[in-house]
């Protein structure tokens, strides 16, 4: 299913250099080769697969459609006049890239500072921007909110929108404090009390319980756009009383190498992964805060310890679970500890790729 035949002299690529070229983990076009048989590329005696130039362009224009949403079982079966014919509905080729077709009426982008460095690589995927009405521009991210407010200086922005694993008590006497009332705020959150969430709807912040898919997500920063503030949601909240522990296990990944993981669902047929990597964040994320809990409550410190064992124990388990789904559905994934290098998740097995590529 080529446009065009290659000579023999033609240079070849191994499947890692492709990979890096088209920006997709290796392990994703692994899968695709197995699955779909996107390609028939040459093989070394040793079964090394060789991709030709040819090979390379339609493997990336495969990638860019996955991206506009096309599903890969319904693009492996076309060649490359047919796939170009699929991706002039959705834009123009410029210098080798497809671009999304320019709407009739061009509209101002939408200006959101983030707060948080894995909502904001959340926030460039397509299914995520599909939802939305219009452009939508990121400044950042930011590591917290004082940081945000003194990076965008004078700077106008749409909307400030916050991902905050965990809501203490000081957290609504914080953001008032470093955050201008005149910023409208959003905040993506897992585990708060009922009432530090009743504060902040209160004061006109908008609310949403982690993990909520792309589409979800987009959909949401979609009514936020178009609502006023005083019309603004707040989804139900979560309890307090959450855990952490001692002498825990170190997480394998953490959140930003969590979504990546997450992300790779899109190209593959099995969701497994993903909603493994959502539970392991929110696991990871129930123990700080319960760890926070511990400390300001002495009373409760027993209580907290044992709910942190008990998570923790679970998070662990869930970890070697990702890692099972994993090698069954062919996603080479690394073993990204918060603090330390990456490491192979088991050096017996196939060689490992990133978690994000």
């Amino acid at each position: 299913m080529r446009d065009s035949s290659d000579p023999d002299h033609e240079p070849r690529h191994r499947s890692g250099a492709v990979a890096r070229m088209v920006r997709m983990p290796v392990a994703t076009l692994r899968v695709w080769e197995r699955r779909y048989r996107i390609s028939s590329p040459a093989q070394t005696p040793s079964g090394q697969r060789l991709y030709s130039a040819a090979d390379v362009r339609h493997i990336a224009l495969l990638k860019q459609l996955t991206e506009l949403g096309h599903a890969i079982g319904s693009l492996a079966g076309l060649d490359m006049a047919q796939l170009r014919a699929v991706a002039a509905t959705h834009a123009g080729a410029v210098t080798g890239t497809l671009v999304d077709a320019a709407p009739a009426v061009a509209s101002p982008s939408w200006r959101v500072a983030v707060v948080g460095a894995a909502l904001a690589r959340r926030l460039e995927r397509p299914a995520l921007r599909r939802r939305l009405n219009r452009p939508l521009e990121v400044l950042g991210p930011f590591d917290d909110l004082a940081h945000a407010v003194a990076g965008l200086g004078d700077a106008a922005v749409d909307l400030l929108l916050v991902q905050a694993p965990t809501l203490q008590d000081d957290w609504p006497t914080l953001w008032r404090r470093a955050v201008p009332r005149s910023v409208r705020t959003a905040v993506v959150f897992r585990f708060a009390s009922e009432s530090v969430c009743e504060q902040l709807a209160s004061d006109g912040l908008a609310l949403l319980r982690e993990p909520p898919s792309d589409a979800a997500l987009g959909q949401w920063l979609q009514g936020l756009d178009s609502t006023d503030r005083s019309s603004l949601l707040a989804t139900a909240p979560a309890r307090a009383d959450w855990p952490a522990a001692e002498s825990a296990r170190p997480r394998r990944w953490d959140d930003a190498a969590l979504a990546d993981i997450a992300g790779l669902s899109t190209t593959i047929a099995c969701e497994c992964p993903r909603h493994i990597a959502e539970l392991l964040m929110q696991l990871s994320h129930f123990e700080a805060y319960s760890a926070e809990c511990a400390h300001r409550s002495a009373a409760d410190a027993a209580l907290h310890n044992y709910l942190g064992q008990v998570t923790a124990a679970s998070r662990a388990r869930f970890e070697e679970a990702l890692e099972r789904v994993a090698v069954h559905e062919g996603l080479l994934l690394e073993r990204q500890p918060t603090n330390g290098p990456p490491t192979k998740t088991n050096p017996s097995r196939p060689e490992v790729g990133g978690a994000g590529g």
